[in-house]
């Protein structure tokens, strides 16, 4: 099975000590900001998320790893996982991800 990245970041999956470098496609969850009130002249803010962008069509024998922000977007698909259980250093780093995530 082909793992295509579609982060811009490169995944390193921790348990099998495989890595992932970005495909140089992004795939991103649509998000826009609107003002919607006020208080004490500080705007307050509403997310509206929309549709996932950038992700390719479906492929025969191939994962598209997105983030999980993303994964969240994602709809009626089989073929799109995220980052496991994050994986940090002795300095509080990320280093990597145990597995992937499905929906």
């Amino acid at each position: 099975m082909e793992i295509v990245n579609l982060t811009p970041h490169t995944i390193n999956e921790t348990t099998t000590e495989q890595s992932f470098e970005p495909s140089g496609t992004v795939a991103r969850l649509y998000q826009k900001s609107e003002v919607t009130d006020t208080i004490n002249n500080i705007p307050m803010y509403t997310t509206i998320i929309g549709d996932v962008v950038g992700l390719p069509e479906p492929k025969e024998g191939v994962m598209y790893l997105v983030s999980s922000m993303c994964l969240t977007g994602v709809k009626n698909r089989d073929d799109v996982i995220a980052p496991g259980n994050l994986v940090r250093d002795e300095n509080g780093q990320p280093i990597g991800c145990q597995g992937f995530r499905t929906k």
